[in-house]
């Protein structure tokens, strides 16, 4: 493949610095992480957005976590079709070989993906209605959510939305009938939570009073 090229510099030195001083640290755990396999609690959907740290928000060590991204931390509806689908398969990787017990979607805030939903849907993002669109398709997944918050003040129907990412994902969850029964037979729980990248809160979604709330 003529156009790979050798990595940066600072990538170069800091694969150095963290082979040399964590890992070394570590090498024994490292060892039976690779001899033993990994047996992750939880599965964690987040958004690719670099500012959201999964593993450092919850002090996670190698091999605690799962961990599938995507544009707006997204889960689509259960099909059928034979069609590529790479956060379904991840989903189920987690629930069927790795049986997690936990899946958690985690949503942020100033989130561009929802950002663009809201855009698109209000018609000030034309290119993303264009069919060769992959954000606009990927984004029609949150199409729902949008219906959703049009009610709410305009001012806070952004942050509406970003918190709605997070509920038609677990919604769609339950449409994968191995989550289903994995939920229904108490193996598996589902958590939604959010967290504002500014202040460094963390909320999650009380289904009791249908909002949320600190953690």
């Amino acid at each position: 493949m003529k156009y790979a090229r050798p990595l940066p510099n600072y990538m170069v030195q800091r694969y150095h610095g963290w082979k040399a001083t964590t890992f070394n640290d570590n090498r024994t755990w490292y060892k039976k992480l690779a001899e033993e396999g990994q047996r992750p609690r939880a599965f964690i959907i987040a958004c690719c957005d670099s500012r959201v740290h999964v593993t450092s928000i919850f002090g996670a060590d190698q091999g605690e976590f799962f961990i599938h991204r995507n544009i707006a931390n997204l889960v689509p509806p259960f099909t059928n079709d034979g069609d590529h689908h790479g956060t379904s398969a991840a989903v189920e990787y987690a629930v069927t070989a790795l049986k997690v017990a936990h899946i958690v979607i985690l949503g942020h805030s100033n989130c561009g993906g929802v950002q663009g939903c809201y855009d698109m849907c209000s018609g000030h993002a034309p290119e993303l209605e264009e069919k060769s669109s992959f954000v606009g398709r990927w984004m029609d997944i949150l199409r729902p959510g949008y219906e959703r918050v049009l009610d709410v003040p305009e001012e806070q129907r952004k942050d509406a939305l970003e918190k709605e990412s997070i509920l038609i994902s677990l919604e769609n969850l339950m449409s994968f009938p191995f989550v289903r029964e994995a939920v229904e037979t108490g193996k598996l729980t589902l958590h939604g939570l959010w967290t504002d990248i500014g202040d460094g809160d963390l909320l999650q979604y009380d289904p009791e009073t249908k909002s949320f709330i600190q953690v």
